[in-house]
């Protein structure tokens, strides 16, 4: 259940991509998604893996700290990333909107 020491993050997986990259929104069911591309494939949840750390690394926070909430089976995610640090926030908006590179 998500609270103030939570952040929930829309992200949009692309498992399979030839190169791994975390950038750009994309209009999703829980709202505007992160793009977070993959190298993983979409199978026994290693897109889902890869994404969460991909996640954490770009937020520069630990992967122990993201956990996956809901979209086990989906491209479209929601993670909560546990205790945000001030500012993750914006960070995330940033990568939403590619001005982060």
């Amino acid at each position: 259940m998500p609270t103030d020491d939570t952040l929930t993050v829309a992200v949009r997986v692309k498992p399979g991509a030839s190169r791994a990259r975390v950038g750009g929104c994309f209009a999703g069911p829980h709202g505007p998604a992160l793009v977070i591309a993959v190298t993983a494939p979409a199978v026994d949840g290693r897109a889902t893996e890869a994404a969460r750390r991909a996640l954490a690394g770009a937020l520069g926070v630990r992967p122990a700290v993201v956990a996956l909430r809901a979209g086990a089976a989906s491209r479209d995610k929601l993670f909560l990333v546990d205790r945000p640090a001030p500012g993750l926030t914006e960070l995330l908006r940033r990568l939403r909107d590619g001005s982060v590179g």
